[in-house]
């Protein structure tokens, strides 16, 4: 008997548009006191929105402030510094280790 595929959950990354599978893309979350932050685990209280681990769509979200309308608020340079030197780590590590 043939193995049922399991159903791979997708995501809209908010820069590009595309629908993506979870794994390549990183969430970032706001919370009820508009605290915007990274959500490595995927699974932090708020609202989140996603965007590929691809460090272009990184720089393109902060050139075109794409979280702050998303979010509807105002956000620092400094989370988007941090967001793009993260989607950098992560992406050096699939390079090396592969997803996990």
């Amino acid at each position: 008997m043939a193995q049922r595929q399991r159903k791979i959950p997708m995501r809209k990354d908010i820069v590009t548009g595309e629908m993506l599978p979870k794994k390549e893309l990183v969430r970032v979350v706001k919370n009820k006191e508009n605290e915007v932050a990274i959500d490595p685990t995927g699974k932090q209280n708020g609202r989140g929105a996603y965007i590929h681990l691809d460090v272009d769509v990184a720089k393109q979200a902060k050139e075109e402030k794409t979280f702050d309308k998303a979010f509807g608020i105002k956000i620092s340079d400094d989370f988007y510094d941090e967001l793009i030197a993260y989607v950098d780590h992560k992406v050096a590590r699939i390079k090396l280790f592969g997803h996990e």
